[in-house]
């Protein structure tokens, strides 16, 4: 596989060497990839500056057609680009493959989408004039994304962005470069043109957006990742004026009233919480169980995490490692804090013995308080702590006790009451009797702390444009 900094649809060695990407589930690099510098970063927007002129010109049923050939060619090789995701990221290869399938369809989404950009047209009030308005592209858009889902993320923001008329410099996580690389050559293979992709890794990526950040033919920061890199990142977008949508971090609630079902609910508090062993901004980070249910929710929870499998994506394992030690550590820190706090561990699936990888076991905690840091904190990783409840009003003022508001789920048996609980939620997406939120047609984002704008649907397409209108002389 080619691992060097892809520049103008050309392949080139980076500017400061190498690093290593590191397999998670061993510990052991994979291969080495180039990492980028300044100079880098710099040539990534020539190219896409270059680009941007004739490639805003496509016509959008041409640009359409060229990311509905990415959607069919991400299929053909989702097999492929499933197990690169597992060898990179560590999670299982259900959840890889089942990524690969999702990002694809942002590619199809937005291939339909692009073709239906709308304007308007009407007569001013007063009279004298026509009003015309349309859209453009708002230019080179730098987007930067994060581990978790290395396809996912980078197809999130790149359909929008080219379906819209714009060219793209990415900085993709330096822990999972070979998944961007990988759809880069897809691309090429749709017909991209030269200019229009380009993909500057780093370990350094303070170096590489920083200087797009102070270039001022970049007119968007697309990011996505924790709310503090992205709070630095709009204080730096403050001083040129630029476009600015952030997917930050997430503190999902997970709500269960007694009327719901409980099956239901624990088949979908294992999607929430343990896929991608709990590594995403939307997963479940607190549960709270009414307590006329707890004890059986609780029970039929354990027994699905106490029969997980975790290992190695290659050997059919349900649940992968954590990312890297430190992830590792911070996850134990949380459980120790919560424990000492008073929760205790109900359930919890064995981890391979001996293994170098950066494996942590499936837990449910039980008698949680409600003010542990382990449920005011983002875990990102595969705890599962239950806190009870016994009033509506207490258990939204629960779930709304936090700065970040980008997901929230909620199983209950009335759907009035669903609902009327649902919107009391401060939270940009809330899932209702289903663990998954995410949908290309859907818009994905949060409230408060955990971002500023959308990424799908129609709005997603919108991030990347500019309003324009034309106030034309009408005499009456």
């Amino acid at each position: 596989m080619t691992t060097d900094i892809f520049i103008d649809n050309q392949w080139i060695a980076g500017a400061d060497g190498t690093f290593d990407v590191v397999d998670p589930a061993t510990g052991e690099a994979i291969r080495p990839v180039s990492n980028g510098g300044t100079a880098d970063a710099r040539a990534a927007v020539d190219a896409a500056a270059g680009a941007l002129v004739s490639w805003r010109n496509v016509a959008p049923r041409e640009r359409g057609e060229i990311l509905r050939r990415t959607f069919e060619l991400m299929i053909r090789d989702c097999d492929e680009l499933g197990e690169l995701i597992a060898a990179e990221n560590g999670k299982s290869l259900i959840d890889a493959k089942g990524e690969v399938t999702y990002s694809a369809e942002f590619f199809r989404w937005f291939a339909e989408e692009g073709v239906r950009m709308g304007g308007d047209y009407g007569t001013a009030p007063a009279g004298g004039t026509r009003t015309v308005v349309t859209h453009h592209p708002v230019g080179v858009a730098a987007l930067v994304t994060p581990w978790n889902f290395p396809a996912a993320m980078a197809a999130r923001k790149i359909a929008p962005a080219l379906a819209a008329g714009c060219t793209v410099v990415l900085k993709p996580a330096s822990e999972t470069p070979l998944t961007a690389f990988a759809m880069a050559k897809l691309m090429v293979e749709a017909g991209v043109p030269a200019g229009v992709v380009n993909i500057v890794p780093s370990k350094s990526a303070s170096k590489i957006v920083g200087a797009w950040m102070e270039d001022p033919r970049v007119r968007l920061i697309s990011f996505t990742g924790s709310t503090g890199i992205g709070q630095m990142l709009l204080k730096q977008a403050a001083d040129r004026v630029i476009n600015s949508a952030m997917e930050l971090g997430g503190n999902a609630p997970f709500i269960v009233t007694e009327d719901a079902d409980i099956d239901e609910a624990v088949a979908g508090a294992m999607i929430a919480k343990f896929r991608g062993g709990g590594q995403a901004c939307t997963a479940a980070n607190r549960l709270y169980v009414h307590a006329e249910v707890a004890a059986e929710f609780t029970a039929k929870l354990g027994a699905k995490v106490e029969a997980l499998t975790v290992g190695q994506a290659s050997e059919g394992s349900d649940i992968g490692p954590l990312i890297n030690a430190a992830a590792v550590d911070k996850t134990q820190k949380l459980l120790d804090g919560a424990i000492e706090a008073g929760a205790r561990v109900a359930h919890q699936a064995p981890i391979p013995a001996g293994s170098k990888g950066f494996y942590f076991p499936p837990t449910v905690l039980v008698d949680v308080p409600a003010d542990a840091e382990i449920v005011r904190e983002e875990i990102f990783g595969p705890i599962a702590p239950i806190v009870t409840w016994t009033s509506d009003e207490e258990v939204i003022a629960l779930a709304n006790d936090t700065e970040m508001g980008l997901a929230a789920y909620l199983y209950a048996g009335e759907l009035q009451r669903a609902i009327r609980l649902g919107e009391s939620i401060e939270a940009g997406m809330v899932g209702i009797n289903r663990g998954l939120v995410s949908d290309p047609a859907a818009p994905f984002g949060g409230m408060k702390q955990s971002g500023i704008g959308r990424e799908g649907a129609r709005v997603g397409l919108e991030e990347f444009q500019e309003t324009q209108y034309l106030s034309i002389a009408w005499p009456n």
